[in-house]
């Protein structure tokens, strides 16, 4: 049996993948979040948390990973965030496999990979969709969220791929820049386009 048409989605901070994601949902598609996979590998009960907790002694607690504890302990310490992630992309990376294979009647599949570009997971996709929109709008997004300031912003923005680059390197840009109705008929008649070409009986 041959395997789904397997796209990445991808965007930085602000541009809308969340909705994308959401709209792909919608019309049928599996749509794997890395995201929420290691939630809920740290989450509480999560199977995680006695490596975590061993390697980074009392970051663990009955609610899960205690984030900003083990953000403290990881965050401008290249070395401990290499074990973090020898740790939990792994247990991700099964997670994935194991939805793939849940889902590989399906025409297409897409995996949600924030940082799919900064962390070289583009290998074994068929295509990558990089969700985009003006700077200006991006910058009006980030800057209304809770807590968020320019600061905070910028210094995402240096540790994530240029959107330029992303739009470069992209299989398809959707772009979400304009009105939600906008976007929606773009992310459907990409998703029509690719299960036309890719038929499942």
């Amino acid at each position: 049996m041959t395997r789904p048409f397997i796209a990445g989605l991808t965007g930085s901070i602000g541009m809308g993948k969340s909705a994308v994601a959401q709209m792909l949902r919608e019309l049928g598609v599996p749509v794997f979040d890395a995201d929420a996979a290691v939630h809920h590998l740290q989450g509480p009960d999560g199977e995680l948390l006695p490596a975590i907790e061993a390697a980074f002694p009392g970051t663990t607690g009955p609610e899960g990973v205690r984030r900003q504890t083990l953000g403290a302990q990881v965050f401008g310490d290249p070395a401990a965030l290499k074990r973090l992630e020898a740790i939990v992309h792994p247990a991700v990376s099964r997670m994935r496999e194991a939805f793939l294979v849940e889902h590989m009647a399906a025409p297409l599949v897409v995996f949600d990979i924030p940082l799919l570009f900064e962390k070289g997971h583009g290998a074994d996709l068929d295509a990558v969709l990089v969700v985009s929109a003006p700077a200006a709008v991006q910058r009006e997004r980030v800057l209304a969220r809770p807590g968020m300031t320019p600061e905070k912003f910028a210094h995402i923005l240096s540790l994530q791929v240029p959107d330029a680059e992303k739009r470069a390197r992209a299989t398809h840009v959707i772009d979400t820049g304009v009105t939600l109705a906008q976007t929606r008929a773009q992310v459907a008649a990409l998703v029509a386009a690719i299960r036309e070409k890719n038929p499942r009986d």
